[in-house]
């Protein structure tokens, strides 16, 4: 298996090699990774530092990871943090992340890297966030009796792992120290299969509470969300578009904050002619703010002001459902409002626990849409009802930073 495996990692190397010629990202992905060891080889680590290494998938798992980060180097400061990114969405975004001392892409998983960058990097602890299960580099912790953690992890039980044929991945995740997991069922599973398991939580919670105490809502969109009732939909693609265009014809007096996924302008442009409705770009919005009086329909073409949009909404539609997979569901959840999203959500925990509260909503369709959307701008008190028991569930999954903290702090001292 280790064959196959090594065969499966050069190949997909190939194939992203292929796509960089038409793909941007697959192109930031080949030429992040051009001068890695170079930058690894003139990292400058202070020799009475311990170094953390902390690896995650993409920027949703760097959120997740990041309340680790910020409580390891607020409370033990003679650490260097390494931040490794596997996707560019993250890498593009966070380069520039200040609470890490590094910040650098992960080279291919290898025999041969991953006993360079452990040579090079040495770090004493690591961490990885929720998956992105390398085998050579989780091994090679293993060998040099390096305490290695995977956090927020989520385990069901039709996973490779727990498959009759997945015994290669299964070992993969025991050579792990310990596993912290979000869930009662997912530490089942770990424990079933003889892996030391424990329940933390969700980190993300500890995250989004962080940002909701400190979030500021820009002047100008709060001057013209003021005593009005707002949606945001927040990381939106085409197709959730598509099954709220009726919604939002139908609900002229309700102010619609959208905030694609991707926020390129054809992309942004494609939206627009999807509503086919007056709107108004946040981009022009500071220049012509007059604008604003004539549409209900904001779209927020930049990157970063999302999570702090959801303190002036109402009601919150995450994009993704409709794709691979729903998006942050957190983010809206902690400001106690109702949280609806696209089908395809069974992968989330939160989102299906969620659901079971009647504090998140799913929808098929556009007529699921505009049932859903009827009843809470109708019916305020049911809409609060659901916003409240959404805000504490959050709370409920907060605390797992510390908790694993608490428990490994002996490898910092």
């Amino acid at each position: 298996m280790k064959v196959v495996y090594t065969i499966i990692i050069y190949l997909y190397k190939f194939i992203i090699w292929v796509a960089s010629f038409f793909n941007k990202k697959a192109k930031l992905w080949i030429n992040g990774r051009k001068n890695i060891w170079k930058k690894i080889k003139t990292l400058n680590i202070p020799e009475n530092k311990k170094v953390v290494w902390i690896h995650v998938s993409s920027l949703g798992e760097f959120e997740q990871g990041r309340p680790l980060i910020e409580e390891i180097k607020k409370n033990f400061t003679s650490t260097f943090v390494v931040l490794t990114f596997f996707s560019p969405s993250g890498y593009e975004i966070r380069k520039n992340y200040q609470m890490a001392d590094a910040v650098l892409y992960l080279p291919l998983d290898t025999k041969n890297n991953a006993k360079k960058f452990y040579e090079f990097i040495k770090p004493n602890i690591v961490f990885f966030v929720k998956y992105d299960f390398w085998y050579y580099y989780i091994s090679e912790a293993h060998k040099r009796n390096v305490p290695i953690f995977l956090i927020s992890a989520v385990f069901k039980e039709q996973n490779i792992f727990f498959k009759w044929y997945g015994s290669f991945f299964l070992n993969i995740l025991k050579l792990f120290t310990k596993i912290y997991t979000q869930d009662e069922y997912s530490k089942y599973l770990l424990e079933k299969n003889k892996i030391q398991a424990e329940v933390a939580g969700d980190t993300r919670c500890d995250r989004v509470i962080e940002i909701s105490e400190t979030a500021s809502v820009p002047s100008d969109v709060q001057a013209i969300v003021d005593k009005k009732t707002v949606v945001v939909a927040g990381s939106v693609w085409l197709e959730d578009v598509k099954k709220l265009t009726a919604v939002i014809k139908q609900n002229k007096q309700v102010f619609w904050i959208i905030a694609p996924h991707c926020v390129e302008s054809s992309n942004v442009n494609r939206i627009i002619d999807l509503i086919r409705m007056p709107v108004i770009k946040y981009s022009e919005l500071k220049n012509n703010k007059n604008i604003a009086i004539h549409t209900n329909i904001l779209i927020i073409d930049n990157i970063g002001m999302l999570s702090s949009l959801y303190k002036v909404a109402h009601i919150a539609y995450i994009g993704g459902g409709f794709g691979k997979g729903i998006h942050n569901i957190l983010e809206p959840a902690v400001y106690a409002i109702p949280v609806i999203f696209g089908p395809k959500f069974h992968k989330f925990n939160e989102a299906v626990e969620m659901i079971k509260l009647n504090s998140a909503f799913f929808i098929k369709n556009e007529e699921d849409a505009i049932k859903i959307f009827s009843e809470f701008l109708q019916k305020e008190e049911y809409r609060k009802i659901a916003g409240i028991k959404a805000k504490n569930y959050v709370k409920s999954k907060s605390g797992a930073t510390k908790y694993i903290i608490n428990d490994i702090k002996t490898n910092f001292i």
